[in-house]
């Protein structure tokens, strides 16, 4: 089977799964879904939604988060973790926001990536899931899905994204990053997967156990 055999295969069956997607991240405009997403990293979008109310009822748009001590920013975010480094980046990409664009979060990659702790993955989710700009950011759920299901050999999110763009079309790419999401999540995790309650990875072909390798020298 090609990759473009199994892509359409994955296709076929996400949308089956989830014909509708819900963004995992509560937020009601592009500033609280930036913020939001900043602190999703190294912790998950359960406990961000946890936090964020607290967060944005002290402030929730960027010329009143631009006036935040970063001590209280930071002991309200502190149970996600890293609350330090994304206390001082949430502060500081607002007063970015304020000065340099009114206000309002860019919709533009590169502009995104310059605001503090604010990297591709991050700019990626906001300009597909705030703005609708195809985009395909890439999570561990994904990038362990694309290599299960044989559809990248990359090392890192980077090489993997690139991958997902050649194989499918970017008309879906906004919709099918989060069914992949979702997919992991719900019927192939990282831990305690099971091949019998993750129909793709069966029509895929996905093996069970790694095979054996004889390691000794043949003549």
């Amino acid at each position: 089977m090609t990759k473009k055999e199994k892509a359409a295969i994955v296709v076929e069956r996400l949308e089956y799964y989830f014909p509708e997607v819900p963004i995992p991240l509560d937020h009601k405009d592009p500033f609280t879904l930036l913020v939001a997403v900043l602190l999703s990293a190294q912790s998950t979008d359960v406990r961000v939604n946890l936090t964020t109310p607290a967060l944005f009822a002290l402030a929730d748009n960027p010329f009143d988060m631009a006036q935040c001590d970063v001590e209280k920013v930071r002991e309200i975010i502190k149970p996600i973790g890293l609350s330090p480094q994304k206390a001082k980046a949430i502060v500081g990409l607002s007063k970015i926001l304020v000065e340099k664009y009114q206000g309002v979060v860019p919709d533009q990659l590169a502009q995104l990536e310059e605001l503090p702790g604010v990297g591709h993955k991050t700019a990626s989710v906001v300009i597909s899931q705030a703005f609708g700009i195809p985009a395909f950011p890439v999570d561990t759920h994904i990038h362990r899905l694309m290599h299960r299901w044989g559809l990248s050999s990359g090392k890192n999110v980077i090489q993997t994204e690139k991958d997902a763009k050649k194989l499918f079309d970017a008309s879906i790419w906004n919709k099918l990053h989060l069914q992949m999401i979702w997919y992991g999540r719900t019927y192939s995790p990282a831990r305690g997967w099971s091949i019998e309650k993750d129909e793709i990875s069966q029509r895929l072909g996905v093996k069970t156990t790694t095979p054996k390798v004889d390691r000794r020298k043949t003549k």
